[in-house]
């Protein structure tokens, strides 16, 4: 007897193949069956001829902290996504050194957040027992990310890494790939994994053949250098001989827009050569990170204490907003690309809570004052913690990205719900099919399915996911292609998506109707372990 069926399915296997009518037969968390399936089950769920998909995979979040804070994790779950890779950009909670821990909790919290508890982990390792524990609600995969590998060796120094060093980042990282983290990622647009060189990165990276690691990179600049910064991790990937994933590829600042093109064609080129490169995207037209970013890499050496005290010297500060005025060769200014128009405060502290949903140029017009002293100031006064929404791409290149054969489709979604986040926190993948699939017509319904399905669980080393075929884990979305629509705006973020009607989690129901059943069937993927190792349920 199955445990679960589903019937009278419009089957989108996650293959690309045309969608068929059929059943899903589940067993012990695995699919047993797909066609026409005549067997008694415990339970049936009758699709009436809505789409039974593969669950889908977010494969670029934020959400280290946000699955332990909240296990049930009804933002991605809502979305049909049954599981998320975290660890990227070079930013993760762990590994995480005690005497330098409090250099990567204040600089990591704008973008993954933090929690009102201590950490108990130091190791990646204990990171993902951590989360083993938690009784999650959805399947989590990690990266080792570098720049907690720079801080928990060398902080946040502007300088290249000695060999003892380079030894130690590098036992680190061998130990969370013993752990079953699923590659590198690098973030080299963020401090500090901006002050180290390609060829440093690559020594690091000769690490990860010995476990088939994927080397995933935020490239180190995405508007006027963006070129140059694809040039150079292709570069790392070649020398080091690891696969390659570029974070959500963009030209950011419109005298880039239109470049995406050339950027593609690299990635084309280095396949001919034989050389295993894929990226992904979001489906907006905004990005979001920390207010941070937006500085001079100097101004962030020795972490965001340091910069605090730069931004407070008169000197320091006056050089600051000059180099933040002007265009700069050695990194990507995008104040000068994007404006401070384009630049919205989405998540402050409670007394400056009137500020989120506004650009840092309204806030400025308003208190009288230059638009680059009201950022800096509002970092004073947040101690750093500010997290931004920018406004920077054209949607004529978001499309080409998405349509492109070797990009995926990822939220980005940062792990901080304060405020007024970006809305892909809560509507990236419903977005996808009613924007780009029912209206656009960019993609066909099983396009879009594959690029959320089966291309990243391949791509991630997730194992037997992705595809709906028996052998494989029971991570089931189904959800009505007339009706799956994003709700979740700029101004309203914090909305449900529409049209997902069932979410199955290693064959346990999950949501359904939009309820949260609490189920806590998730479990952490470990790659390079014996069949991709899960926690029971």
């Amino acid at each position: 007897m199955l445990d679960l069926l589903i019937k009278n399915g419009r089957i989108v296997d996650g293959t690309g193949n045309p969608w068929f009518w059929g059943d899903v037969g589940i067993k012990n968390g695995m699919i047993t069956h797909v066609g026409l399936v005549d067997i008694e089950a415990k339970e049936v769920i009758d699709a009436g001829h809505q789409i039974v998909s593969p669950g889908f995979i977010d494969g670029h979040s934020h959400a280290d902290l946000l699955v332990l804070q909240d296990p049930h994790h009804d933002v991605k779950l809502q979305q049909g996504v049954t599981t998320e890779v975290v660890g990227n950009c070079g930013l993760a909670p762990a590994p995480f050194v005690k005497e330098r821990g409090d250099l990567l909790k204040r600089y990591i919290e704008p973008v993954i957040g933090n929690t009102p508890w201590a950490w108990p982990w130091e190791s990646v390792e204990e990171y993902i027992q951590t989360l083993m524990k938690a009784g999650i609600s959805e399947n989590v995969s990690t990266y080792v990310a570098h720049g907690a590998l720079r801080i928990a060796v060398m902080g946040f120094e502007n300088r290249p890494a000695t060999k003892r060093e380079m030894q130690n980042m590098k036992d680190l990282l061998e130990e969370g790939m013993k752990a079953g983290a699923i590659g590198l990622s690098i973030g080299l647009l963020y401090a500090p994994g901006r002050y180290a060189s390609k060829e440093e990165l690559a020594e690091l990276c000769s690490v990860l053949p010995k476990y088939n690691g994927l080397l995933s990179s935020h490239i180190r600049g995405e508007g006027n250098n963006l070129i140059q910064s694809i040039k150079e991790v292709i570069w790392i990937a070649e020398k080091s001989g690891v696969p390659l994933h570029i974070s959500h590829l963009k030209a950011a600042g419109k005298r880039n827009w239109g470049s995406v093109a050339e950027a593609l064609h690299l990635i084309d080129d280095a396949r001919a050569r034989g050389l295993d490169v894929t990226c992904d995207v979001y489906p907006y037209n905004a990005g979001s990170t920390m207010l941070t970013t937006l500085l001079p890499p100097w101004a962030l050496e020795g972490g965001v204490e340091a910069c605090l005290s730069r931004l407070r010297d008169l000197s320091l500060r006056k050089r600051i907003k000059q180099e933040m005025s002007e265009e700069q060769e050695d990194w990507d200014n995008l104040i000068v690309s994007t404006g401070w128009q384009s630049v919205i405060v989405s998540s402050v502290s409670e007394k400056n809570q009137h500020l989120e949903g506004r650009s840092i140029l309204d806030i400025s017009q308003e208190l009288g004052k230059d638009p680059c002293d009201t950022a800096l100031d509002l970092l004073l006064e947040e101690e750093g913690n500010v997290s931004i929404v920018y406004f920077h791409m054209s949607n004529d290149d978001v499309e080409q990205v998405i349509k492109y054969d070797h990009s995926l489709i990822i939220s980005d979604s940062l792990g901080c719900v304060t405020g007024k986040p970006h809305p892909r926190l809560y509507g990236t993948y419903p977005r996808l099919f009613a924007k780009y699939v029912r209206e656009k017509k960019i993609l066909s319904l099983e396009q879009a399915v594959r690029k959320v399905t089966s291309f990243p669980a391949q791509r991630f080393n997730l194992g037997k996911r992705g595809l709906l075929r028996p052998g494989y884990h029971a991570d089931i979305t189904i959800f009505d292609p007339n009706q799956i629509m994003d709700t979740a705006t700029y101004q309203e973020p914090m909305s449900y998506p529409d049209g997902i009607r069932h979410v199955i989690v290693n064959g346990v129901k999950t949501i359904e109707h939009k309820k949260n059943l609490h189920a806590n069937g998730g479990c952490v993927i470990q790659a390079h372990r014996s069949l991709y190792a899960c926690c029971d349920h």
